[in-house]
């Protein structure tokens, strides 16, 4: 099994890919916030539904046999970290004392303020830019010699603002640009590393219900994307062959939903 650490872990996709990696008996390093809910998303995933699962084993004649585990039951740590002082992630994570190997890292926080050029001043645009972009780069720096050694993957969960600019998301976007450009970077630079962008549309999380807030319109979850959906997309291309790499992945909603 593997070593996977995740940022934004209580967030909607970043919970559900850490369920799903935890499902599988991966060992994870949970990154947020607030220690308080990452210590209950923990205590979720290695326990209950996400626990291993016990299998009766019988015999030719139907007797009870042996139990048989379908996979180890996982572990997770938490890692209290604050993305708006990137300058203090690589203290933060030698002290936290993080494994010498990693096989993968999912950059899964992000944070979002619309408004117009015109209104957004110098804070707005420092505040998305070193959440979604500035600390993805610190942390994916200090981590590297561990994914190096594991020859692991790095994905970055971004978003089709990423792809596209749209009136009032100058600043959002252009922090998704920019981990774009971060990923293709290091794919290029780190070729033992795999390395993949993720580009959800519009996802039920409370990062929507927000942005609907802000657009002042009315929030219905049924025209969007399961974070559990995106999490699949994402966990299928972490478990791509090592023969090949997914470099982007897009998913759009559908529509609402029935």
């Amino acid at each position: 099994m593997g070593t996977y650490l995740i940022t934004g872990a209580t967030g909607g996709i970043g919970a559900a890919v850490a369920g799903l990696l935890a499902e599988r008996g991966h060992e994870l390093i949970l990154a947020g916030r607030s220690q308080e809910r990452l210590a209950a998303l923990s205590r979720r995933i290695t326990s209950g539904a996400h626990a291993q699962t016990q299998v009766l084993v019988r015999d030719r004649n139907g007797e009870p046999g042996a139990v048989r585990t379908t996979a180890p039951r996982a572990t997770a740590r938490t890692l209290a970290l604050d993305l708006t002082e990137p300058r203090r992630l690589e203290a933060a994570l030698a002290a936290a004392g993080l494994p010498d190997r990693l096989d993968g890292v999912v950059h899964g926080a992000g944070v979002v303020d619309l408004g117009a050029v015109a209104e957004q001043d110098a804070d707005h645009w420092i505040d998305q830019l070193m959440v979604n972009l500035v600390s993805a780069a610190e942390l994916t720096r200090v981590l590297l010699p561990a994914l190096r050694a594991a020859e692991g993957q790095v994905i970055f969960v971004n978003s089709t603002a990423g792809l596209r600019a749209n009136p009032r998301w100058s600043a959002y976007a252009a922090s998704k640009f920019g981990l774009r450009a971060l990923a293709d970077s290091l794919r290029a630079e780190e070729p033992s590393i795999r390395v993949t962008t993720v580009y959800p549309g519009r996802t039920a999380t409370e990062m929507q219900r927000k942005v609907h807030a802000q657009e002042g319109r009315p929030y219905d979850e049924t025209r969007f994307t399961e974070p559990a959906t995106v999490a699949r997309a994402v966990v299928a291309a972490m478990e791509t062959p090592a023969d090949a790499v997914v470099t982007d992945l897009t998913l759009r909603p559908r529509g609402k939903k029935s």
